[in-house]
């Protein structure tokens, strides 16, 4: 049996983000990040940073082992009382694996934290690319990394094996003066196409200007300013312990919730479903 082909072409991907020169969106996350973990009561000393940009943690944790998201990590096993992916968890090849690999690389009650680009991300672009190389070539290449929703990330943590999953989700509407401009903020933030599978030549100009119409057409602003949509998703999730809260069994609460919020408990009527 054959190997599947990955999803990522790793070199390509690296390429661009060699020449990558906007950080907005990941100090944004890596902002977003640092408040939630002043939030919890506890002081994280033996920390480890999976991320394509080590530059932007080396003043905010100098003492962190900062990794690559490579396919295999290098994190050892329970090493870690804090691993935070950042930012780059879209573009794995196994989005699960790096998942039970981080939980692997946490001491019983570490956290893990990730930031990585929703399901809503770049809808716009997807959408009017779809719309416009359909019409003027009849078909359809990988332009977007498919991307999970938020409603499957939580599930995914607890797949991996994390206790007291959380996933929420940052969405963030950017305008821009046309699609060129956009796709030029796109390159510069190295977030640019590195799908295997995508077209290896240049896309058809007749598609790039039907797509700048329909985008003018369909979600522009009174300005004329087009909008984009990134959504930044983060995951925490906690490595197993003994000392965590454990959810209640159906049934077994002391209290009903009439006498809680002070109120008198209305009776189910009969033909209620």
């Amino acid at each position: 049996m054959s190997a599947m082909q990955p999803l990522t072409d790793r070199t390509a991907l690296l390429r661009y983000r060699a020449r990558a020169t906007q950080t907005f969106l990941r100090d944004r996350a890596i902002a977003d990040i640092e408040e939630r973990l002043e939030e919890i009561n506890r002081s994280f000393t033996q920390v480890a940073i999976v991320t394509p940009r080590p530059d932007q943690w080396q003043d905010r944790f100098p003492a962190a082992q900062i990794v690559a998201d490579e396919d295999i990590l290098d994190l050892p096993q329970g090493a870690f009382d804090l691993v935070i992916h950042d930012l780059s968890l879209h573009w794995a090849q196994d989005l699960v694996g790096q998942l039970v690999q981080s939980r692997r690389a946490l001491v019983a009650d570490g956290l893990f934290v990730a930031t990585l680009f929703g399901g809503q991300t770049l809808n716009e672009l997807r959408s009017v690319m779809a719309q416009a190389e359909s019409q003027v070539t009849g078909g359809l290449s990988p332009r977007v990394a498919p991307m999970a929703e938020i409603r499957d990330l939580g599930g995914l943590l607890q797949r991996a094996g994390f206790a007291l999953p959380v996933a929420d989700s940052d969405v963030i509407r950017v305008t821009y003066a046309d699609t060129t401009a956009l796709m030029h903020d796109l390159r510069a933030m190295g977030e640019t196409n590195a799908l295997t599978d995508r077209l290896r030549r240049p896309t058809r100009r007749s598609v790039m200007q039907r797509a700048a119409q329909l985008y003018a057409d369909h979600f522009s602003d009174a300005d004329g300013r087009i909008s984009a949509t990134f959504e930044i998703v983060t995951l925490t999730g906690w490595c197993p312990s003994d000392n965590q809260q454990k959810p209640l069994r159906p049934g077994s609460a002391k209290t009903r919730l009439a006498d809680a919020l002070g109120v008198p408990e209305a009776p189910l009527d009969p033909g209620t479903d």
